[in-house]
């Protein structure tokens, strides 16, 4: 892994420094990586880097936050009744096969530029992996286990509980990875329409200035907020689905 993230930034400073390439359009990794430690600067000093990643990280806290809302309850209602699996979830795959960035004037002329704009959009682009993962995970439960809780009069609430969320959590989890990956590039989307004063009204300012290294480390930081977020998700699957990592162990061993 490292050898290659060596060969990487090798070929990309040879590529800027022999010219091939203008500094416009792809900067060296020198240039960017001087603008990397000023935003950090810039960032700890309290500069106006910091306002801009706070509303940022706002807008994707709160977009996930809705994805999830939403995410489980629709899927649930396609996991678990008749109803939601034949009429709800053909809409939702219509709507799953749209182009969900093209919306974005949508959520501006329904809600303005303000954040919440933003955090639907982040919503809407990260609420369909939760779905689909929230439904599979319901529908993962073995036969068998199914007939035992029918066998002992269980509620099909309790089966639900007790049985298929837990039997589930592991598909809910990645869904939720996923999301936690789109819900940062949906809120930025939305910052490039304007109106937002986050880290994508930095970057449409920067690309306009034709200030490449400094698009490459506001990249750089979102990629990081991108990271966290993937963190933060993976540490609760940790903790929350242990039994699912013991039996994995067991299995390879």
């Amino acid at each position: 892994m490292s050898l290659l993230l060596a060969a990487f930034f090798g070929v990309w400073f040879v590529v800027t420094a022999i010219g091939i390439v203008s500094p416009l359009i792809l900067p060296s990794p020198v240039a960017t990586l001087k603008d990397v430690v000023f935003v950090g600067q810039n960032l700890v000093s309290g500069g106006y880097t910091l306002p801009a990643l706070w509303i940022t990280t706002q807008e994707v806290f709160w977009g996930f936050v809705w994805a999830v809302g939403i995410g489980v309850t629709l899927g649930v209602l396609v996991g678990e009744t008749s109803i939601g699996e034949r009429a709800v979830m053909p809409y939702i795959v219509a709507i799953d096969t749209m182009p969900k960035l093209a919306f974005a004037p949508l959520f501006v002329a329904w809600l303005g530029f303000g954040i919440a704009s933003k955090v639907a959009l982040a919503a809407f682009i990260a609420v369909f992996p939760i779905v689909v993962s929230t439904a599979a995970g319901l529908h993962a439960a073995d036969e068998n286990a199914r007939m035992l809780f029918r066998s002992i009069g269980a509620s099909r609430w309790q089966t639900l509980l007790q049985l298929k969320i837990p039997t589930g959590l592991p598909h809910f989890f990645t869904g939720l990875k996923i999301a936690a990956i789109g819900v940062v590039s949906g809120a930025i989307a939305g910052e490039f329409l304007g109106g937002g004063r986050g880290f994508g009204e930095l970057i449409r300012v920067a690309a306009s200035q034709l200030d490449t290294p400094r698009v490459f480390s506001l990249i750089i930081y979102l990629s990081l907020l991108g990271l966290l977020m993937f963190g933060i998700v993976s540490w609760m699957q940790y903790k929350f689905v242990f039994w699912h990592r013991s039996s994995h162990g067991r299995a390879r061993t």
